[in-house]
């Protein structure tokens, strides 16, 4: 539409344009036109037109600039109007304009950037900052102010800073408001935040009181307390007044305004009842650093204006805007670039021409542009140069307190460095740091005067009694009950869902009500689907927290642990003449005993050449092996070792003894002092495995989870309804057993002690209290369960209502000591005993070839390898030779156990 409109006006003009010369024309040397389109009646109208006067004076008074050339540039008045903003662009094209400054708005500015691609005119803009004014689409077009990406980039970061999940945005229907609303969704998601609605108003002239205060309704009856509001300084400020008579500024409202707010806060002083209807509001203004420059044009912005109007950041872009054009065309004449127009002339496809002969292409424009976009120097406003993106360099906003004396700065935000106090040009000058620790702000006063932060939301519809669901439960009541068949409901979740709502900061009204006919037991993927169904505002209970569940609502953090366990019937275990067998499982027994003999059959092999002990007839020895190894059993064995390795083998082998005789004595005490328990039932895999039948608890999504997740058939599960029901079915084995959540199993076999738990539990899960998808009452109802963690709340409610104590049972097979509990143990056993046996047998060869014959000839060395072979077993069996000085200890040692004995046998003669 917008293309057919500007056809439509260049079709009107073509009348008049006719009698235009149609060959090329130069412009005046000595003069180039600049257009500029503002609607002047507006704030940044005024304050645009003031800086661009005073930037051509400035221009014009050097002539090293332009070599002597003027700047001529024309302001035209749109009057709030697109079809005249529209006209204006013609004419200063029909004048041959070298650059136009503006559209002010940026539904024009798409219009006449269309227009500026084909004549190769570059328009500047530092009012009309639609992010989707791309340099793809509109090559130029140059926006010379950060842009509206950028400004709402910035609101997300605050809103998230300040831990907001939920905004309302209110926003004008046109390009700008669309469009830049549409980008604040796209930030916020990127933080996990969300707009929960969006307010339409007309369009900046056509926006009554009456359409907004519907609007204003409308919000008032939601959740989100956070109102972002991106609009024009009329309706804006009219938004704020009826938002006032709504009450809608008062203690718990949060607002926050875009740059046309601190655009009237800096230019036009407000009457006393719109100021206080803007306290407490936030507000963005685009941070200039601070330098000599701007502060000498900021002194001389009151002999500019007389004192009409004041100076904001927009009008430091306006004369920057200036300046940019004029060391553009400095350039552009310093490669000998010449101000010069070709006619255009548009042809249809059709039988029809259409031949405007007054539309005329600038032959320098894609220089000039070019030139704009290589541009680095500094301004008003800083430096001044543009990205690939034609982005200005670090874009930065000062986030604007409204208070009663006027307003204050409260920190700044840049895309460098985020939120800070900090201004974001010291910051450029360290390493880019946006972690959340490094993200601060001044405190703030906000709407109803208080420095409290609002929470950022309330319960829907003006604060009615929240609709709390809560099962109607038959059986295990001491969980969750009704009292007296009346609306009032006690037990353990309803005490901890009351001892969090009082830990909140802020009050809650609600009400209980029963889900369920009382007759049995509730369906809990009902209950919660009464959510989403808007029966409920939540839902309190013994709610256990699975898939299925929380794709439809959001859950707290859990208050107790929970997962799905296995009871079935069990029988005691009678003592009998084994039962001393039973510590260890066969395989242990198995290993222990291998141990023994191949330990003693190592130690055997160590000390048989040097020890008198270990030698003898066959049969001794083996009998000597036998006795050797079975007495260290109880640290009784006589035999003495002499050798080092054998000493060392025989010290870890005691400590194995020591620690699996200490194992073996506390294992059979704990078997033959405990109560013992059997089933054929060890766990859920025995259970899968089974044909058995299989009861679960009614209402429960343990029948689910064995059917859907364990592929058990649905015909072998059997609803039971009570803990009654639970004991009856297994006594008679109706079922084999019960699959249930923990914290139900728990209360079930503190009154029936002939059944056990079998296994782990095979599930993790928990209960907690469910709520709407994105409430943020679940996220402050988790804090509050935490803190009741925290302070020892929980488990004292815990032990008020769930106490009882289960039965004492053990299970045998749990008692039996495990192989695996011992590998270390024998693995540095016998590590140790083959590399003892492989240093042995390495000295013994080592000793052997020192005292072996000379090798035989190639005849009979077949024969001579066994006979070799038979001399080395030989002479590993012969008695080493003892030197002197191990004879000498040898003896002392036998003589010391020799006076030992007779001291013993003449002490018990005595005490005969």
């Amino acid at each position: 539409m917008n293309l057919l409109f500007l056809a439509f006006t260049l079709i009107l003009l073509h009348g008049s344009s006719t009698a235009r010369e149609e060959a090329s024309r130069h412009d005046d040397d000595d003069v180039v036109n600049i257009g500029a389109i503002f609607t002047l009646k507006t704030i940044n109208g005024q304050v645009s037109k003031i800086a661009i006067q005073a930037a051509e004076q400035d221009v014009n008074s050097d002539p090293r600039i332009l070599g002597g050339r003027k700047l001529s540039i024309n302001i035209h008045d749109s009057k709030f109007s697109g079809f005249l903003g529209i006209i204006g662009a013609l004419k200063f094209l029909m004048a041959d304009t070298v650059a136009i400054i503006g559209p002010q708005t940026s539904g024009m500015a798409h219009v006449l950037s269309h227009l500026a691609n084909e004549v190769h005119v570059p328009l500047l803009s530092f009012t009309a900052l639609d992010p989707t004014l791309t340099p793809l689409q509109y090559p130029y077009f140059v926006q010379t102010a950060p842009s509206d990406q950028f400004q709402m980039t910035a609101i997300a970061d605050m809103i998230s800073y300040y831990g907001w999940r939920e905004v309302v945005a209110i926003f004008s229907d046109d390009d700008p408001g669309r469009n830049g609303v549409t980008i604040l969704g796209d930030k916020l998601a990127e933080r996990r935040c969300k707009l929960s609605y969006k307010a339409v108003l007309p369009p900046d002239t056509t926006a009554t009181p009456s359409f907004i205060n519907s609007q204003l309704v409308k919000i008032k009856s939601m959740e989100s307390r956070i109102i972002v509001l991106h609009t024009f300084a009329k309706t804006g400020l009219l938004v704020f007044d009826l938002a006032q008579k709504q009450e809608m500024m008062a203690k718990g409202y949060v607002w926050i305004a875009t740059t046309w707010l601190s655009t009237v806060l800096d230019s036009v002083p407000l009457p006393s009842n719109t100021s206080n209807s803007i306290l407490g509001v936030l507000t963005l203004r685009p941070h200039t650093p601070q330098s000599l420059k701007k502060q000498a044009f900021i002194s001389r912005w009151k002999h500019l204006s007389n004192g009409s109007i004041g100076l904001n950041p927009y009008g430091l872009y306006a004369y920057d805007s200036v300046w940019t054009i004029a060391q553009a065309l400095k350039l552009f004449f310093d490669q000998k670039g010449r101000v010069s127009f070709s006619n255009k002339n548009l042809t249809s496809k059709g039988k029809e021409n259409l031949d405007l002969g007054a539309l005329s292409v600038f032959d320098g424009g894609k220089q000039l542009l070019d030139n704009i976009l290589r541009i680095n120097m500094t301004g008003l406003t800083g430096p001044i140069q543009f990205g690939s993106d034609r982005s200005p360099p670090h874009p930065s906003y000062e986030i604007i307190n409204v208070i009663a004396t006027g307003f204050r700065s409260i920190g700044y935000w840049s895309n460098y460095s985020g939120l800070s106090v900090i201004t974001p040009e010291k910051l450029q000058l360290k390493p880019a740091n946006r972690s959340i620790s490094n993200q601060h702000l001044k405190p703030v006063i906000w709407p109803g005067n208080t420095i409290e932060m609002p929470r950022g939301w309330v319960f829907p519809n003006n604060g009615r009694q929240l609709r709390i669901g809560v099962p109607n439960r038959v059986s295990y009541r001491a969980i969750v009950s009704q009292i007296n068949a009346s609306s009032a409901v006690q037990g353990y979740c309803i005490e901890i869902f009351r001892a969090a709502i009082k830990l909140l900061p802020y009050a809650v009204h609600y009400k209980f009500v029963l889900f369920g006919d009382g007759k049995n037991n509730p369906s809990y993927y009902d209950l919660v689907n009464m959510i989403n169904l808007d029966v409920f505002d939540a839902a309190v209970g013994d709610i256990a927290i699975v898939t299925d569940r929380t794709k439809i609502v959001d859950f707290t953090q859990p208050y107790i642990e929970s997962g799905l366990v296995v009871v079935a019937p069990v029988k005691r275990l009678k003592s009998h003449a084994w039962a001393f067998l039973r510590p260890f499982t066969p395989m242990m027994w198995g290993v222990t005993a291998f141990f023994f003999l191949f330990v003693g059959t190592v130690v055997w092999i160590l000390e048989h050449r040097t020890n008198d002990d270990f030698r003898g007839p066959p049969k001794e020895q083996i009998v000597t092996v036998l006795w050797f190894t079975f007495s260290t059993m109880f640290f009784a064995h006589r035999e003495n070792t002499v050798s080092p390795l054998g000493r060392i083998v025989l010290i870890i082998w005691l400590f194995v003894v020591l620690i699996i005789n200490s194992s073996y004595t506390a294992s059979l005490t704990s078997i033959l002092t405990v109560q013992q328990l059997s089933s054929p039932i060890t766990g859920i895999d025995s259970l899968i495995s089974s044909s058995e039948r299989i009861g679960f608890q009614v209402g429960s999504f343990a029948a689910n989870y064995l059917t859907e997740q364990l592929n058990i058939p649905r015909h072998r599960l059997v609803p039971l309804g009570s803990p009654e029901e639970y004991a009856i079915a297994l006594e008679r084995g109706t079922v084999a057993a019960v699959v249930d959540e923990r914290p139900y199993v728990e209360l079930f076999l503190s009154d029936h002690c002939k059944f056990s738990i079998r296994g782990q539990d095979f599930t993790k899960s928990g209960w907690g209290f469910a709520f709407p998808r994105g409430s943020p009452f679940a996220v402050d109802m988790s804090t509050a369960i935490l803190t009741l963690s925290e302070n020892g709340e929980l488990q004292r409610i815990h032990e008020k209502w769930l106490s009882e104590k289960a039965c004492a049972h053990r299970s045998s097979e749990d008692e039996q000591l495990q192989l695996n509990s011992f590998r270390g143990l024998f693995l540095i056993c016998g590590i140790t005993c083959f590399l003892a046996l492989l240093i042995y047998f390495l000295s013994m060869l080592h000793q052997f070839s020192k005292k072996s014959p000379k090798k035989p000839g190639p005849s009979n060395r077949h024969s001579s390898r066994s006979a070799r072979i038979q001399t080395f077993l030989d002479f590993v069996d012969e008695k080493e030779d003892v030197s002197p000085r191990k004879l000498k200890r040898k003896l002392e040692h036998l003589s010391s156990n020799r006076l030992r004995t007779i001291s013993k046998s003449r002490s018990q003669r005595i005490i005969s």
